[in-house]
């Protein structure tokens, strides 16, 4: 049934009248960045499949509503979804503990002040934890210290510009992560 996949569009539309945050054409058509006239073609295919049923409210307004088979696309994409991001950030942190064991183990660092309180930077801890590393500092830092970095600084955020400082070492974490082929080809597949 390839007529029922859903592009990236009829997705968008699916996710907007199911969380209810579109009264009307025009409010979906300024959600979606679309014009009126791709907007009411776009709702009408969706109906046309099966995902969109429109419930007419009086002369004038019309209301847009999830079928069931709407539904069923939604909570089936938003798993697919949910589980390609958990494989990402498994991806992630594989690539963060080679980044630490080089650090660590070949270089001989002791010593991390991390640049960026995120999720991201939490990755590191939970990589250093589940690698059983004995010995080292870690240090979680918003600006980029003027000095008392003793090792290495790990960038993570990406306006964390040091150009202008002076480090043992700086690391920024989301070039490295970039830099890996096989991590770019596996989290950019599509959902």
């Amino acid at each position: 049934m390839p007529n029922d996949t859903l592009n990236e569009r009829e997705f968008e539309l699916i996710n907007i009248i199911g969380g209810g945050l579109g009264s009307n054409q025009r409010d979906l058509s300024q959600k979606m960045a679309l014009s009126l006239g791709m907007t009411n073609m776009l709702i009408r295919r969706m109906v046309s499949k099966g995902f969109i049923r429109i419930t007419q409210l009086n002369k004038r307004k019309v209301k847009y509503l999830l079928t069931p088979k709407g539904f069923a696309e939604k909570m089936r994409k938003s798993v697919k979804y949910t589980f390609k991001t958990v494989v990402s950030i498994g991806l992630i942190k594989d690539r963060v503990k080679k980044v630490i064991a080089q650090l660590y183990h070949d270089e001989g660092y002791r010593h991390f002040t991390i640049l960026g309180k995120s999720d991201f930077a939490l990755l590191i801890e939970m990589a250093f934890n589940e690698m059983g590393l004995d010995g080292h500092q870690i240090i979680y830092v918003d600006e980029v210290p003027l000095e008392g970095v003793k090792e290495v600084l790990v960038i993570c955020k990406e306006d964390g510009d040091v150009s202008n400082h002076r480090f043992a070492k700086a690391v920024d974490l989301v070039h490295e992560l970039a830099k890996d082929d096989f991590f770019i080809n596996h989290i950019g597949e599509p959902a």
